[in-house]
C-alpha cells in the first residue's frame, strides 16, 4: 500500500509566512511534499525572461535556507508540474494538494486545467486558496471593495515552526524527475537587478516605511529619484515573497507614528489598485491578446519593425525614451510614469499594436500579467472607459529630469550636453554638436518621427473611433462587469510603486 502524503505545491508565492496552503496542509496528519517546478513550457512563453527565473531561483534558495534548520527540503524540479505529479503519484498516494489560485497568463492556466484533470483522474483532493484579494467567480464587482478591506485586515495564517512533518523522496527518484540544471545564468546574482526573497521582501519594506516613504508622493514621477522614494515592493508581491494582507498590515502599523501621512496614505491606496487590476484581468482574461473594448477592432496598425527595434534598443532619437528603455532592459525597473510614457509612444507617436509589447513584459522583474495587460490597455487608449493620455516626451523630461541626470546616466552619448538643450538635441547647430562632443545622426539619431505630429493624428483617430456606437456599447458593458463608477477616475500602475 502507498504511503499517504499532502503536497504543497508553490507558485507565485514563494514565502512561508501568512502562506495560506502551508498552513492548512499542517492541520492535516499526512506528512507535507513542498514542491516548486520550473516548468519549461511556461519558461518558453513569449512574456518569460532569464530575470523573472533568477528572481524565482534566489526567491526559493532563500525557502531553502529556512528549512536547514529543521532539516526539511523544498524540492524543486527542472520539468513540468503533470509529469511530475505523475510520477510521484506512482509512488504516493496523494491524499491533497494545497496551492494559491493564480492569476496568470494562459500557460499557465490551461496548465491548471490540466492539473485539474489530474487530480480528478486520479481522486486526489485540490484545494486552492484565495491569493492576495482576487476573488475568482466574483458575479459582481459592487462589493468588491469591501471585499478587499476585509481581507486585508484577517488575521496572517502563520505556519507552527516546531510541526514541520516532511516527505523525504527516495533519492533515485528525485534524481531521475528533476530535470536539467538550470541555465547558469539563471543561477547567477546579477547586481543590476533586485535580488528576490521573503527576508530581502522585508528588508526593502523596513527600509521603505522607516525613512524612504516620505519621498513617496513627491518622488514617485521622477525617472531617477523613483527608484529609492518608491517602495521597490512590486516584485516582492509578483512571486509572493510577501503576502499584500502582510504588507498592508504593517504599513497600518506604522501610519501613525508616520512623520508624512500624506505619502504613505498615497502609497496604502495603491495596494488597493494593485488588486483592483488583478480583479479585472481575472474576470477577463482575453485581455492578454484582445482589445478588452471590441470597438477598437477596428483600428489597423501596420507592423514596422524598424520602429519596434529602435524602441526596444533605445535609438529613437527621443532622449527620455531611449534612457528609460536602456534602464529597464540593464535593471527590469521604471515607475510608473515612464512605462506609461514609453507605451504611449509605441501606441500612439509609433503606432504600433499593444499586443506587440511583450517585450515589456520580458524586461518588466516585476511582470504581473494581471495587472500588465490591463494597463497596456488602458495607457494604449483601447478601453473607451478611460481618459486617452497620449504623453509628451519632451515635457515629461523637462519636468521631471530638469537637470538631464537621468538622461546622462542611460544616454552616455549625451553627456556633455548643458541641461536646458539635452532634451531636445536635434535642435542643436552643427557647432554646439561639435562643441558637445555629439554629432546628431551619427553619434545619436535624429527623432524617428515627429512627435507633435504623429501626437495629433493619433488624438484623432482614437477620438473619432471612441465616438462610436460599438466603442460605447462596449464601454457600458465594462464597466457594468468590471468597476463602480468611481473606479475608473483615474489610472494607476499599481503594480509599478
Amino acid at each position: 500500500m502507498k504511503p499517504e502524503i499532502n503536497i504543497v505545491w508553490f507558485k507565485r508565492d514563494l514565502r512561508f509566512t501568512d502562506h495560506a496552503p502551508l498552513y492548512f496542509a499542517q492541520q492535516d496528519a499526512a506528512p507535507i511534499l513542498l514542491l516548486y517546478c520550473f516548468e519549461p513550457s511556461v519558461m518558453a512563453g513569449p512574456d518569460s525572461d532569464v530575470r523573472h527565473w533568477r528572481f524565482v531561483h534566489q526567491s526559493l534558495q532563500n525557502m531553502q535556507e529556512k528549512l536547514t534548520d529543521v532539516n526539511g527540503s523544498l524540492y524543486i524540479f527542472h520539468n513540468e508540474v503533470q509529469t511530475v505529479l505523475a510520477v510521484i503519484e506512482k509512488y504516493y498516494c496523494i491524499k491533497t494538494i494545497f496551492s494559491h489560485q493564480e492569476t496568470g497568463n494562459k500557460l499557465t492556466y490551461d496548465r491548471d486545467k490540466a492539473v485539474k484533470t489530474f487530480t480528478q483522474q486520479h481522486s486526489i483532493q485540490w484545494n486552492e486558496y484565495q491569493h492576495n484579494a482576487v476573488v475568482r467567480g466574483l458575479k459582481s464587482r459592487k462589493n468588491w471593495d469591501a471585499l478587499w478591506t476585509q481581507t486585508m485586515l484577517v488575521s496572517p495564517l502563520l505556519v507552527d515552526e516546531t510541526n514541520w512533518n516532511f516527505v523525504e523522496l527516495p533519492a533515485p527518484m528525485y534524481v531521475s524527475l528533476k530535470g536539467e540544471e538550470l541555465r547558469e545564468e539563471i543561477r547567477t546574482v546579477d547586481t543590476n537587478f533586485q535580488e528576490g526573497g521573503e527576508t530581502l521582501a522585508w528588508r526593502y519594506l523596513d527600509s521603505f516605511l522607516k525613512k524612504r516613504y516620505v519621498n513617496y508622493s513627491k518622488h514617485i514621477s521622477k525617472p531617477e529619484l523613483s527608484r529609492k522614494g518608491c517602495s521597490r515592493m512590486s516584485p516582492y508581491l509578483a512571486y509572493g515573497n510577501i503576502s499584500m494582507k502582510m504588507l498592508y498590515q504593517y504599513c497600518m502599523q506604522h501610519y501613525d507614528k508616520s512623520l508624512n501621512k500624506r505619502a504613505l496614505s498615497n502609497f496604502i491606496s495603491r495596494l488597493h489598485w494593485h488588486c483592483h487590476f488583478m480583479q479585472k484581468f481575472e474576470a477577463e482574461c482575453r485581455m492578454e491578446f484582445e482589445n478588452v473594448n471590441r470597438g477598437y477592432d477596428a483600428i489597423i496598425k501596420p507592423k514596422n519593425e524598424a520602429y519596434i527595434q529602435a524602441w526596444q534598443e533605445g535609438k529613437t532619437g527621443v532622449p527620455l525614451v531611449d534612457a528609460c528603455m536602456r534602464c529597464v532592459v540593464a535593471t527590469g525597473y521604471l515607475n510608473f510614469r515612464m512605462r506609461a510614457m514609453v507605451v504611449s509612444f509605441f501606441t500612439f507617436n509609433l503606432w504600433q499594436n499593444w499586443q506587440d509589447l511583450h517585450f515589456l513584459a520580458r524586461q518588466f522583474l516585476d511582470y504581473e500579467p494581471g495587472i500588465h495587460y490591463p494597463q497596456l490597455q488602458m495607457q494604449a487608449g483601447v478601453t473607451g472607459v478611460n481618459t486617452i493620455r497620449i504623453y509628451n516626451p519632451i515635457k515629461n523630461s523637462q519636468e521631471h529630469d530638469a537637470d538631464g541626470i537621468f538622461l546622462k546616466k542611460w544616454l552616455p552619448e549625451l553627456k556633455d550636453i548643458p541641461a536646458n538643450v539635452i532634451h531636445e538635441p536635434w535642435k542643436l547647430s552643427s557647432i554646439e554638436q561639435q562643441l558637445y562632443n555629439c554629432h546628431i545622426g551619427i553619434d545619436y539619431p535624429f527623432p524617428i518621427v515627429d512627435i507633435e505630429h504623429t501626437r495629433k493624428t493619433a488624438s484623432d483617430v482614437v477620438w473619432s473611433i471612441r465616438k462610436s456606437n460599438k466603442v460605447k456599447q462596449e464601454g457600458n458593458r465594462i464597466l457594468k462587469k468590471h468597476v463602480n463608477a468611481k473606479d475608473e477616475s483615474s489610472g494607476i500602475f499599481t503594480g509599478r510603486r
